[in-house]
């Protein structure tokens, strides 16, 4: 069996991410590792490899595969770094990021996605993570400045809790529009004189708001 969803897995990374223009060999290593199947409900371990986006319950979704390796692309990792998440959701993002960064912080707003992304997380022996449950538009200002701010839900603009936790030199990437108008994929860079932002692509992300995620 585990022969057999590493094959998957490696197809999925050769067919479905790399071949779509993902490079950088930290992240498609961590996609190769990371066993996606185990952070999808076991009705749908079937489709875990599947370039879509699956349900985990609550109404909130696992990204597909590509959109997660893009969006750690885009971060820069080379190792080394703090990095700061904002929605636990499944913990397969949070595992990716885990794989390259020395440290990540994630913060989920759903109590019971938390737990159950902390469970399949330590049981897979990621001992460099730090959890917390809140509002994920504050950030995690206690451990702040991150060299890295993954933002897997779409705020309408680009929180500014989030930039100020950003350290001079890092990137934030994060989904910015409303659910029914379009949202962008946003990479904002912290450079000495301030913000600067580039738009990627056109994405579909489970809304930010203020104290909640619908």
């Amino acid at each position: 069996m585990l022969r057999g969803e590493g094959a998957r897995r490696d197809r999925m990374v050769d067919d479905q991410i790399a071949a779509r223009g993902v490079r950088d060999s930290l992240v498609l290593d961590a996609l190769r590792k990371v066993p996606r199947h185990l952070f999808v409900p076991d009705d749908l371990r079937s489709s875990a490899y599947a370039d879509e986006p699956l349900p985990i319950g609550g109404g909130q979704t696992i990204s597909q595969p590509y959109i997660v390796g893009y969006m750690t692309e885009a971060l820069g990792l080379r190792g080394g770094e703090r990095v700061l998440e904002i929605g636990t959701g499944s913990g397969y993002q949070t595992a990716v990021l885990a794989e390259i960064a020395a440290e990540v912080f994630t913060v989920e707003i759903v109590p019971e996605l938390g737990v159950r992304a902390r469970e399949a997380l330590s049981a897979l022996g990621y001992a460099n993570i730090s959890y917390r449950t809140g509002d994920g538009a504050e950030g995690w200002p206690e451990h702040a400045p991150y060299d890295a701010v993954c933002v897997t839900a779409a705020p309408p603009s680009v929180p500014r809790a989030l930039g100020d936790q950003l350290a001079v030199g890092g990137r934030m990437i994060v989904p910015v529009g409303g659910e029914g108008g379009g949202q962008t994929l946003v990479l904002v860079r912290r450079t000495p004189a301030g913000f600067e932002d580039a738009h990627l692509l056109a994405v579909r992300f489970v809304p930010l708001v203020a104290g909640r995620r619908t």
